[in-house]
């Protein structure tokens, strides 16, 4: 389990904008599971309803007992874990569900499990800060 803080990104433009009061950017902090077998993060209805995010569309998921469904989706989230941040989507689950850290959030604050001990750390390769892959092609 970690703790993860989630804003609205879209809060966060207006504020920085000066239209919205900072103390008025809906953020929540919870408790989430990191799920390497996730790809995205996934929060809680009650969470999204929280953070104020509109839903942008509907994806279809597998479970892990292979069941196939439709979830929401919102856009606009700020994810915050250990002092890494990243910009992300996010599926919409049943209220109350456990929220889920999946491997995009995780490449992109290049976070790695380790296999062992199954604990969260940093790249070794980039301890202070996050670095991003990307190929350039001329």
């Amino acid at each position: 389990m970690e703790t993860i803080k989630v804003t609205n990104d879209y809060d966060l433009t207006l504020a920085e904008a000066g239209a919205l009061d900072p103390d008025k950017v809906r953020t929540v902090e919870v408790e989430a599971l990191i799920d390497t077998g996730a790809t995205m993060l996934m929060l809680p209805a009650d969470v999204v309803e929280r953070l104020g995010v509109a839903i942008k569309g509907y994806r279809k998921v597998r479970y892990a007992d292979s069941r196939v469904e439709e979830v929401p989706i919102v856009g606009g989230i700020k994810i915050e874990i250990r002092g890494r941040e990243a910009f992300v989507s996010a599926l919409v689950g049943p209220a109350g569900s456990m929220p889920l850290v999946g491997q995009i959030p995780l490449e992109e604050m290049d976070f790695v499990v380790d296999p062992k001990s199954r604990e969260l750390r940093p790249n070794p390769a980039s301890p202070d800060a996050p670095v991003l892959d990307l190929l350039r092609v001329a």
